[in-house]
């Protein structure tokens, strides 16, 4: 299961989407959250969702690797939608004893579910394209314009891209301590949530122990290469736009300005 996370993953292929520059593909994401959440009716999600998949076909990533990262998020995405299948009040269409399931109720988690599977995907396709060096730069480049209020970006754009660079690498070391531990003797699939939960500290506690001190080692690192800020640094690889970076900004400005669109006209 924990190997099944692909958010923070880099898939090193040759693709049109691993070309572009970084802020199309920060800014991409972005625009597709937003229409993610203005459309309202199923034509519009099917309009995405074929949106998402011409890009995952643009990018070579297998489409069975990018559906591998929603196994990590499937009890959250069971959560949701129970939640809105079994609270939302309207036309009662099933009932098994207090629960009950309403036309309203349906429509809104079916609706819930796929606006989720899209936005892992959307997600995960950002940074499976994208080198950890690259989002830094492109945060940092994109929100440049906010350095005139003073706000340290490069510092912000650090952090962001060192988290998302350590999700993996976290991954990856807890699933060795649940191997070490399993080899020991330790169970945590049988028993109920609160013994699955008292079974969780014997990884925390080195987990944290780990990621501390990889922190440590990274901080260690960085001072002994005078690293300083973002003051003053030149870059190896300037960024800089191409006539496929302008095209892409247009091809997502049409497909933001269609959801919104959606919203004012009578979709099935």
């Amino acid at each position: 299961m924990l190997r099944e996370i692909t958010l923070g993953q880099y898939y090193p292929v040759d693709s049109l989407l691993h070309r572009l520059d970084p802020r199309v593909k920060l800014a991409g994401t972005f625009l597709f959250l937003i229409a993610l959440f203005i459309v309202n009716s199923w034509t519009a999600y099917i309009f995405l969702a074929l949106v998402l998949l011409l890009l995952i076909k643009l990018s070579n990533v297998p489409f069975s690797f990018m559906v591998r990262g929603l196994k990590s998020v499937l009890f959250l995405l069971l959560l949701s939608v129970s939640f809105n299948l079994f609270l939302t009040p309207g036309k009662e269409i099933f009932r098994f004893y207090m629960l009950k399931i309403s036309q309203e109720g349906l429509h809104i988690a079916s609706m819930m579910a796929v606006r989720l599977i899209l936005l892992v995907l959307s997600s995960s396709l950002m940074t499976l394209c994208t080198t950890p060096n690259e989002l830094t730069d492109g945060m940092e480049k994109g929100l440049s314009i906010l350095k005139k209020l003073h706000l340290p970006i490069h510092e912000i754009a650090m952090m962001m891209s060192i988290a998302l660079r350590f999700i993996p690498i976290l991954v990856e070391e807890t699933d060795k301590i649940m191997k070490a531990q399993m080899a020991r003797g330790a169970d945590f699939e049988s028993g109920g949530i609160i013994q699955k939960a008292k079974a969780m500290v014997p990884i925390l506690v080195p987990l944290f122990v780990s990621a501390f001190r990889r922190a440590y080692d990274l901080a260690l690192a960085m001072e002994s290469r005078c690293y300083q800020g973002g003051e003053g640094r030149t870059k190896m690889k300037p960024l800089h736009y191409e006539r496929r970076d302008y095209l892409s900004y247009l091809f997502l400005l049409i497909v933001l300005a269609l959801s919104i669109g959606s919203r004012f006209v009578s979709l099935p």
